[in-house]
Order: structure tokens, then C-alpha cells, then sequence
């Protein structure tokens, strides 16, 4: 079970540091009662964080459960997504680039 956290790729590393974890934190919250999170939380927890462009941000909000976070430091725009855990993903999911 893994929990995919995307990050647009322009978004500075601070922010995309604080948006990782505020997505993690709030997929938890809006998905804390399907069974796939309850098997998630049993261990291990995975997260990937991934840095994505405008192009592929816009192509994930197409798969389903997700949140979108925003940063009103910088005009509220949209830096994050963050997606259910689930076992398998779509294709894409295993193109991003990790964030490093």
C-alpha cells in the first residue's frame, strides 16, 4: 500500500516540503475511514512524493480520490495533490519523478 503525494515542480523546496506533509496529513483525514487506509496504517505506511509539471498535475486530478492543497503564501494557488492509498496505481503514477 503506498499514498502518492504529487508536487508541482515549481513550487519552492520549502513549500514543497510543508505541502508534502500537509497532504499527507490531509488525505489521511479525508480518507481515514475506507478500508484501504485502515490497511495502509497497519504498516508499513509508504508515501512517494514526486515532483510533476503543470501538465501532469492537471492529468492526476483525473484518476480518482484525491485533495488538492493550496499555499496562500503564494496567492493560494494549487502545489499539491495527495491521493487514497491503494495497492495498485495507474501507469502514470510510476513515471513521476521522485522529489529529491
Amino acid at each position: 500500500m503506498k499514498m502518492y503525494i504529487l508536487i508541482k515542480e515549481d513550487v519552492p523546496i520549502g513549500f514543497a516540503v510543508l505541502a508534502a506533509a500537509h497532504a499527507s496529513l490531509a488525505a489521511y483525514l479525508k480518507f481515514k475511514d475506507t478500508p484501504e487506509t485502515a490497511e495502509w496504517l497497519s504498516g508499513p505506511f509508504y508515501k512517494v512524493v514526486c515532483r510533476v509539471n503543470e501538465k501532469e498535475f492537471e492529468q492526476a486530478k483525473t484518476f480518482p480520490d484525491y485533495v488538492v492543497l493550496t499555499e496562500a503564501a503564494l496567492g493560494n494557488r494549487e502545489v499539491a495533490i495527495a491521493f487514497r492509498p491503494r495497492k495498485e496505481w495507474p501507469k502514470p503514477f510510476k513515471d513521476y519523478r521522485l522529489l529529491r
